[in-house]
């Protein structure tokens, strides 16, 4: 019960008051939510990415472990949604949407919190959730782009857009900048400070916008679909994860930083593009929103039974 309680206080309410805050801030105001979502893949979101890589201390070891297990572990989700997809038989958009629904979770605004509380603050543990983020920053950004386009764009387009999104050179600035010690002058590295700060509250607050602009009554069809890609990410993620661990050989603090890090929600991400790119906004909305919901007893039960000690 206690685990149960520090993740609802701790994580799911927080994120659900600023969702909040948007659906009020929706409903009377109308808001651009256009310019929101650029606001998140133009300037916040390469902001935090810049300052986690930049600060955190990561080691060679860690990086090769968690970047093999990380390609391994999208491969076999990308197998699991592809077989619902085909059986489903989606088409256009809603291809893209599921895929991206299940591939890309919150590692960010709920997986951070979430790794310092499961295990208390560990830095060996932030430094592999901080890489995983960094994957999920920079794959919704190319691969992401693609799904949601490719049915209705040219290569030459989407490629276009892909080159345009900072936090593909954000990454390698950064990596390169700790490397090689090099200082970020305080005028500069107080903007990127503020800036970081306010992704966790813009995305929400994105999100909450979404949801307050669309209708609530959902139809049988999708309110299934929404399910699935739930079922996909919060089960069939940290399931997939566990196996994985067990064949790589990885145990200890890694596999369960690993597995815990597989077991959040759907990312903002998946709304984000949906919205930049006009592509099933109101499925997007609803897997984030489902997905986060569900996962108060998803994720308590993943922690419990990876017996890890808040």
């Amino acid at each position: 019960m206690s685990i149960f309680l520090h993740i609802l206080w701790n994580n799911v309410l927080p994120l659900s008051v600023m969702i909040a805050a948007g659906i009020i801030l929706q409903r009377a105001f109308s808001l651009d939510i256009k310019t929101l979502s650029k606001l998140n893949f133009y300037l916040f979101s390469p902001a935090l990415m810049f300052r986690l890589l930049y600060e955190t201390p990561i080691s060679l070891d860690i990086f090769g472990t968690v970047m093999l297990f990380a390609l391994i572990f999208m491969l076999l989700q990308y197998g699991a949604v592809e077989i619902v997809i085909r059986l489903k038989g989606y088409d256009g958009g809603m291809r893209g949407a599921m895929r991206n629904s299940v591939l890309f979770y919150n590692s960010a605004n709920y997986g951070i919190p979430l790794n310092q509380l499961a295990f208390a603050g560990n830095p060996y543990t932030l430094s592999i959730q901080v890489l995983i983020m960094m994957l999920q920053s920079l794959i919704p950004n190319t691969y992401g782009i693609y799904s949601v386009n490719a049915h209705k764009a040219d290569w030459r387009a989407i490629r276009r857009v892909i080159l345009s999104m900072p936090i593909i050179y954000v990454i390698p600035l950064a990596f390169v900048m700790r490397w090689l010690e090099v200082p970020v002058p305080e005028f500069i590295y107080t903007p990127i400070n503020y800036t970081a700060d306010a992704f966790i509250g813009t995305a929400l607050i994105t999100l909450g916008v979404q949801l307050g602009s669309m209708s609530w009554r959902i139809s049988g069809r999708l309110a299934y679909d929404v399910g699935l890609s739930a079922l996909l990410r919060l089960v069939g993620g940290p399931v997939i994860a566990w196996g994985l661990t067990l064949i790589l050989g990885i145990d200890g603090l890694t596999a369960a930083a690993l597995i815990v890090s597989s077991a959040v929600p759907t990312s903002l991400s998946s709304v984000l593009l949906a919205v930049e790119f006009d592509n099933e906004k109101e499925f997007a909305s609803q897997a984030v929103f489902v997905s986060t919901l569900a996962s108060i007893i998803t994720v308590t039960f993943v922690i419990f039974l990876l017996n890890i000690q808040i």
